[in-house]
């Protein structure tokens, strides 16, 4: 039987989509199976027990192989991608030993993985596995990436320190501070890193993406076209998406709700499983909210901790009444509803 391994980073959304694909993969091709390689932070990335166990009871073709912990000192690392880096980069002998044991019973055809996962090439090379990125953002944002390389190439200047338009194919020109955090400072190891990553991201023997083309054509036909890799062949290009997760512990209000509302009609507002923003960012999207007069959705979480060293902890429960401008959920209420998860 040939099996399929897959190896998601630790956050939520990422490890969630990896599992959705692993779903999709077992309902085309029910004579494989997968096994998902899943690592245990010692830092908060979003809660993922309900859904594992859910995943363990209903889909038997799918097993999951929980690699042993490795202790972190979050304080150490100055973001999220540092610190999750560093942890695939360590992992590298418990994934040989993973990869070891499940060939032991299994024919392995592919290996999957999260485009954090870069360190781990080495690991698939040494067993010859053709190696496929599965990319949880949407084509415009793999064209960035795919162009990053070109952009490292074209000056020595940190982006927040450029003031100027970044032009990349098949994008809108964006302001240089805009950029992603780990890209902003060129001189930072997390900078190296993703370049690194974006340097391989040719080399796989495909990438697969959680979007689709109608979606993103004009992205979409930019990868495929080369323009964003010029100086070598893209590698093929899959979309798969929208991959969402169905089933679960319990039915949220928010389907009640939406179920209620015109087709079409509502903005959804969700920034990532661990997306934060300030109180004062937070009022200035509910006065945006207010004033567009739209229906919507929007996922609100409490701000960042002001403590450098409870960056990495879970957050509280919002207090939605002193975080929202006064008055703001009665306004809005015959026309949105927030909801803290």
């Amino acid at each position: 039987m040939g099996t399929i391994v897959l190896y998601p980073s630790p956050a939520m959304g990422h490890l969630i989509s990896m599992v959705e694909l692993g779903k999709l993969i077992t309902k085309h091709h029910p004579s494989f199976s997968v096994n998902v390689l899943t690592l245990i932070p010692s830092f908060n990335t979003g809660s993922t027990t309900a859904y594992v166990r859910h995943i363990s009871a209903t889909f038997p073709a799918i097993t999951f192989h929980h690699l042993p912990d490795i202790p972190l000192d979050p304080l150490l690392f100055p973001i999220m991608e540092a610190i999750i880096f560093e942890l695939i980069q360590r992992s590298n002998p418990n994934v040989d030993h993973a990869i070891q044991s499940i060939s032991l019973s299994s024919n392995i055809s592919a290996f999957v993985i999260d485009h954090f996962c870069m360190p781990v090439i080495p690991v698939a090379e040494n067993f010859n596995l053709p190696v496929y990125y599965f990319f949880t953002s949407g084509a415009c944002c793999l064209a960035q990436f795919l162009y990053m390389p070109t952009l490292d190439k074209s000056t020595t200047e940190s982006f927040k320190d450029m003031h100027t338009l970044i032009h990349s194919p098949g994008l809108p020109p964006i302001p240089s501070s805009d950029m992603i955090a780990p890209l902003l400072d060129r001189t930072t190891i997390h900078y190296l890193a993703f370049v690194a990553t974006c340097e391989l991201f040719p080399k796989s023997a495909g990438i697969i993406i959680n979007t689709f083309d109608s979606l993103e054509t004009k992205a979409i036909a930019i990868i495929n076209n080369g323009v964003c890799v010029p100086d070598r062949p893209t590698p093929p290009i899959y979309c798969v998406g929208p991959l969402v997760a169905s089933g679960g512990d319990g039915f949220h209000e928010c389907l009640s709700w939406l179920d209620l509302q015109p087709s079409g009609s509502v903005v959804y507002l969700c920034f990532r499983s661990l997306g934060v923003f300030s109180s004062e960012q937070l009022k200035e999207i509910a006065k945006g909210l207010e004033m567009s007069g739209v229906r919507f959705l929007w996922v609100v979480r409490s701000p960042p901790p002001d403590r450098d060293e409870d960056r990495f902890l879970p957050l509280p429960e919002p207090d939605l009444d002193l975080l929202l401008p006064e008055g703001f959920l009665e306004r809005t209420k015959d026309r949105g509803l927030v909801v803290k998860k």
